[in-house]
């Protein structure tokens, strides 16, 4: 297949979870496929970035765009954009070049199929293709923006987001039905999708974890008792998360053992995260490789309640043969299973009791290790890159024998 795969920002450092899907499946598709890789970002010109990501994945193609990229800049630019029907994820991602560009190579039909990677990239392709085009949905957006403007407490982000969710309602709603195809990447987020409508077909292919870089490791030795968090962490819901996390379940867990200590592994922190740090929380900001802190870990934990999608660090845990902890939101999407091979909790009490049964019983934690290290060794990403070149060798048929029936040489697509 000749596949064009279109993404809104920089692919490389491959630092966070949708990068990481991304990146992972990129490279094993062009192990099979002629894969070109549109990058287009913002900021300042990193012709760096533009050097590598040719060298890691040829035939890569960037374009910058001068879009504003500091908080101040942002915010100016939100409050222009605010009268836009679409939201400010998307518009801030559009651009008449890029959406040049895209529209030029699929008119020419330099392709088998074209891939919008999340939605942020979407509104940079036309409504009428030559060609099949899929829309790559890490989240459920809709979602995500909800929960954020639920959970967060200061008035004015609270009414951002909730203008951001309702245009997100809606703009996403429209924009599933104006694709040849959904990939989702749990079975929640396809059902979420097919209940909002309009409908096309909509693939399920889950997140996967790459075993090389994760190996199984020896159960740490707990003494003192180690409690990890990896993630981004100027991302939102990761910022609430370690929030939440060190002001009501961490002083029960430090009152049962008072020299364990919390890492928090992310690049990136917000001031918010950095106030925390103290004599037993770590704040490391950007790492080299986030194993280094996996493997020493006692306990990793995901006390997430913001979020969609599926969450890559859990796999990237259980991998390396690590006992977890976390919220039902942290976990959606994912095979695994409370009991089995991680402990869910969904409330501040109960997740540091979970925590506790796992620092004071090391053969109870021991067998949770050995449970999640063979649970993700199912999901190594070439296994996924497989899943996700039948989605589209399935779509590339579906269209070409729908155009047959009715003859049209380009594809319309309803609003």
């Amino acid at each position: 297949m000749r596949i064009l795969w279109v993404k809104a920002g920089k692919l490389l450092p491959v630092d966070s979870g949708g990068k990481i899907r991304s990146y992972n499946i990129v490279r094993q598709l062009a192990n099979e496929h002629e894969v070109t890789f549109l990058s287009y970002y913002g900021g300042k010109r990193d012709p760096r970035y533009e050097g590598e990501i040719v060298q890691q994945l040829p035939g890569a193609h960037t374009i910058y765009t001068a879009a504003p990229e500091s908080t101040l800049a942002q915010s100016l630019d939100y409050i222009l954009r605010l009268t836009a029907k679409a939201p400010y994820a998307v518009t801030k991602f559009t651009h008449p070049d890029v959406r040049r560009t895209v529209g030029q190579w699929l008119s020419r039909k330099r392709f088998d199929i074209a891939i919008s990677d999340f939605l942020s990239a979407s509104l940079n392709f036309p409504d009428v293709r030559p060609i099949p085009a899929v829309l790559f949905q890490h989240n459920f957006e809709t979602l995500l923006w909800q929960r954020m403007a639920k959970e967060e407490t200061s008035p004015l982000r609270r009414l951002a987001y909730r203008v951001e969710a309702a245009k997100m309602a809606n703009y996403e709603r429209r924009t599933i039905g104006k694709f040849d195809r959904v990939i989702a990447v749990s079975d929640r987020d396809r059902d979420q999708m097919r209940a909002v409508g309009p409908h096309c077909p909509i693939t399920v292919v889950p997140t996967g974890v790459d075993i090389q870089q994760y190996p199984i490791v020896p159960s740490a030795p707990g003494k003192p008792p180690l409690l990890v968090f990896t993630g981004s962490m100027d991302w939102e819901p990761n910022i609430d998360a370690v929030e939440y996390f060190s002001k009501e379940i961490w002083p029960e867990v430090l009152n049962a053992f008072p020299e364990a200590r919390f890492q928090v592994v992310g690049r990136n922190p917000h001031r918010r995260i950095q106030s925390l740090a103290s004599a037993c929380i770590e704040v490391t900001g950007t790492v080299p490789s986030v194993t280094t802190y996996l493997r020493n870990a006692t306990v990793v934990v995901v006390p997430l309640r913001i979020g969609g999608g599926t969450r890559l660090k859990i796999f990237e845990a259980m991998a390396m043969g690590k006992a977890l902890v976390s919220t039902s939101i942290g976990a959606e999407g994912l095979d695994v299973a409370h009991s089995r091979d991680i402990l869910l909790a969904d409330d501040a009490a109960s997740f540091a009791q979970a925590i506790l049964q796992l620092l004071r019983d090391p053969s109870r934690r021991q067998a949770y290790e050995q449970a999640a290290a063979a649970q993700a060794r199912r999901y190594d990403w070439s296994r996924i890159a497989e899943r996700f070149a039948d989605a589209l060798r399935e779509t590339i048929t579906g269209v070409r024998s729908s155009r047959q029936v009715d003859g049209s040489a380009t594809l319309p697509v309803s609003s």
